[in-house]
């Protein structure tokens, strides 16, 4: 069993809590850090070298988008997943293209039902994205 380092970065100090909680249902996953910001989360990114950020996208002081596009370019080996309540299609897909290290994006509103299948598709480097979003709303305007 390989095990999985993750990150979680959000401003709220009770969801990075539900998150870790649930994440902590699978052995092979191991929390080693936690941000509330976008410039903190790039700082423990650097000292903790996570395989996966679990990334919210309205941070303070840098949004998710940008922290990832600098995580991804610092720590190439992290895989990004977005967990927000975002829903805009078009916020979706800036999200998704933002580096190559982003593999997916989970609505927090269906976190119950689609976070741990998340983790597992985007460590296989496979995209993940909520089941609310259809595809052709995210995935087929890649060419817009």
């Amino acid at each position: 069993m390989t095990l999985v380092r993750v990150l979680i970065v959000d401003d709220s100090e009770s969801w990075r809590r539900r998150i870790s909680t649930m994440l902590q249902q699978r052995p092979e996953l191991q929390v080693v850090g936690e941000a509330s910001d976008g410039l903190e989360a790039i700082q423990k990114c650097e000292g903790l070298r996570p395989d996966l950020v679990l990334l919210d996208i309205g941070l303070p002081k840098l949004n998710g988008i940008e922290a990832a596009c600098r995580i991804c370019a610092i720590v190439p080996g992290s895989t990004i997943l977005f967990v927000s309540e975002n829903r805009c299609p078009t916020i979706v897909q800036e999200a998704l293209r933002t580096a190559a290290c982003t593999r997916g994006y989970v609505l927090k509103s269906d976190v119950v039902d689609d976070l741990l299948p998340a983790v597992g598709a985007v460590m296989r480097q496979e995209q993940f994205i909520s089941g609310r979003f259809a595809v052709s709303n995210v995935s087929d305007s890649s060419d817009t």
